[in-house]
């Protein structure tokens, strides 16, 4: 049997919070994380779903599916639940991922000894063969390569970027950095005719 998500895709583990998060994702295509609390890089291929303890007895601590990601934008909470206008964070800024359709794994990945997570960066290989969260996890020479594939990712949308500090910063402020080490020296600028 082929695998469900291709070996060398970007996935990214993702919380449900609660069945209705899934209900969402399964009907309107879109899964939503608050700015404030976004991993670096969220341009990925697919998103893995981990369920947690509101999914009760048969679905908590596991990760039943996944889907692939389509794009994604920066909204309001309000906005995306137009429902709940007074929710207390309903005025923040959230992304929110449009998705595919579910694909549900073959078998569930179990969280085992873990119980809470945030976020966790992977590949459509592990999360194909993984049986448990621990199997999730890039390890070695793997993780330099699935660390250089986001950052180049990001660098693609945007998200990223290397190289020297952004110009609008302060003299005095880049002098600190420099002497403290955080940055290497900028030299005099020059003109050259």
């Amino acid at each position: 049997m082929p695998n469900l998500i291709p070996d060398e895709a970007l996935v990214l583990v993702v919380i449900l919070p609660s069945p209705r998060d899934l209900v969402i994702a399964r009907l309107f295509g879109w899964y939503r994380i608050p700015l404030r609390w976004a991993p670096k890089v969220i341009d990925v291929d697919y998103l893995a779903f981990y369920q947690t303890a509101a999914f009760g007895e048969e679905g908590r601590w596991q990760i039943q599916v996944a889907a692939q990601v389509l794009g994604h934008e920066l909204t309001t909470r309000a906005d995306l639940l137009r429902e709940e206008p007074g929710h207390p964070r309903a005025h923040e800024e959230y992304y929110k991922i449009q998705i595919g359709p579910l694909l549900s794994l073959p078998q569930p990945i179990l969280a085992e000894h873990w119980r809470r997570i945030t976020f966790l960066y992977t590949t459509g290989a592990h999360l194909n063969n993984g049986a448990t969260l621990n199997d999730l996890v890039v390890h070695s020479e793997e993780r330099q390569l699935l660390w250089s594939s986001l950052r180049d990712r990001a660098a693609q949308a945007g998200q990223y970027q290397a190289g020297s500090p952004s110009p609008e910063l302060d003299r005095e402020l880049l002098a600190l950095l420099e002497l403290a080490g955080f940055i290497e020296p900028l030299g005099e600028e020059t003109s050259e005719n």
